[in-house]
């Protein structure tokens, strides 16, 4: 077995206090931090790294680079050190300092772009450097890339299929680069075009959920369907907080920012649905990429 090999086949969790405290449908999430790097991302890295070896895009002399909000550019990195391929991440200065120390740890360069730019700002800066020397580079450019969504249509859309024994009715997840969300809700519909699917986002243009977009102001991925959703339920940064915190407390799992945006959003649509029903949702990331944040202490 190698890296490759180790993404993927995560367990589906239930969140028995949080289904019980909203009263409605059960909720399950997908846990994402068990993958080898320790976040949804690394589906998607491998994905594209794959492609671009069986491609020829990525070849001997090439460095990988590429915008990302933290969690893909640990991925690349670490599938990087174990390629032996150079990477290069441009994110935001303010993303995390734990994510930030995590790609350095693997000796990967990180540039730092305006944080008021957002994810945006790094995304163009990437373009722009690849666009000056492409030949230089491996850019697998993760917003339009569609082995991005198709490693979610792939793997993990039927991994909750199989883990919910086909009972699945909803689906809701962040949105970032859309890729999980995109994939996952593409393959379900096929599976019973019944499910429900929501593409969660922050619900205002500055908000602390870190990966995520707020849609209606940022750049959209290219490969993202706006006719695919439901709905697009709204998620304060506060209530995404105090989400991730009980889920710590009260189910035992200490995961990130957008994982307890994920429930939140999760819970809002259990609340309305009856006990019968199966909401499934995805715990991106584990917390410890975050604890320089205040919000733990509260």
């Amino acid at each position: 077995m190698n890296l490759f090999d180790a993404v993927g086949d995560t367990p589906l969790l239930p969140l028995e206090k949080i289904s019980r405290a909203v009263g409605g449908a059960q909720i399950f999430a997908k846990a994402e931090f068990f993958n080898p790097s320790g976040s949804v991302k690394d589906r998607a890295a491998k994905a594209m790294l794959a492609d671009g070896l069986a491609t020829g895009k990525l070849g001997p002399g090439k460095e990988l680079i590429d915008a990302t909000s933290g969690n893909t550019g640990i991925a690349y990195a670490m599938f990087g050190a174990a390629l032996g391929v150079p990477v290069k991440i441009y994110m935001p200065a303010n993303a995390s300092a734990e994510r930030q120390k995590i790609i350095r740890v693997y000796r990967a360069e990180i540039v730092a772009t305006d944080p008021l730019e957002s994810s945006d700002g790094a995304y163009y800066a990437a373009r722009r450097a690849y666009d000056a020397a492409p030949e230089k580079y491996f850019y697998p450019d993760q917003y339009h890339n569609d082995a991005n969504w198709r490693a979610h249509y792939e793997t993990t859309a039927p991994e909750i299929w199989r883990q919910t024994a086909g009972k699945i009715t909803h689906f809701v997840a962040l949105t970032g680069t859309s890729g999980t969300f995109t994939g996952v809700s593409r393959r379900l519909k096929e599976f019973n075009p019944a499910i429900k699917v929501f593409a969660a986002q922050p619900d205002s243009p500055m908000h602390g959920l870190e990966g995520t977009k707020h849609l209606a102001s940022t750049l959209k991925p290219g490969f993202f369907d706006a006719n695919l959703p439901d709905g697009y339920p709204l998620v304060e940064t506060e209530s995404a907080y105090e989400m991730a915190r009980r889920l710590a407390r009260e189910e035992g799992l200490f995961v990130g920012i957008s994982s307890g945006g994920n429930v939140c959003a999760a819970a809002a649509i259990a609340a309305n649905l009856p006990r019968e029903a199966v909401v499934v949702t995805i715990l991106a990331d584990g917390g410890g990429r975050y604890l320089s944040d205040k919000f733990w202490d509260e």
